[in-house]
C-alpha cells in the first residue's frame, strides 16, 4: 500500500466524524456556556484537577 490511500481514507473518515457530529449536535448558547476566565468572580471551581484542594 502506498501512503496516498490511507491518507484519502482518513481525511473522509475525520470529514464523516465532523458531519455526524454537526448534524446531531445543538447549537452551543454562548450566555448560557461557563465563562473561560472566573478570576476574581466567587465562583467555584469544579470538573479539574484545581476542584480537589483541601478545604482550610
Amino acid at each position: 500500500m502506498t501512503r496516498r490511500p490511507i491518507v484519502v481514507v482518513l481525511l473522509v473518515a475525520v470529514a464523516g466524524v465532523l458531519t455526524l457530529d454537526l448534524a446531531t449536535s445543538r447549537p452551543l448558547d454562548p450566555f448560557t456556556a461557563p465563562p473561560l476566565l472566573a478570576l476574581c468572580s466567587g465562583q467555584a471551581s469544579g470538573g479539574a484537577h484545581c476542584a480537589s484542594l483541601p478545604g482550610s
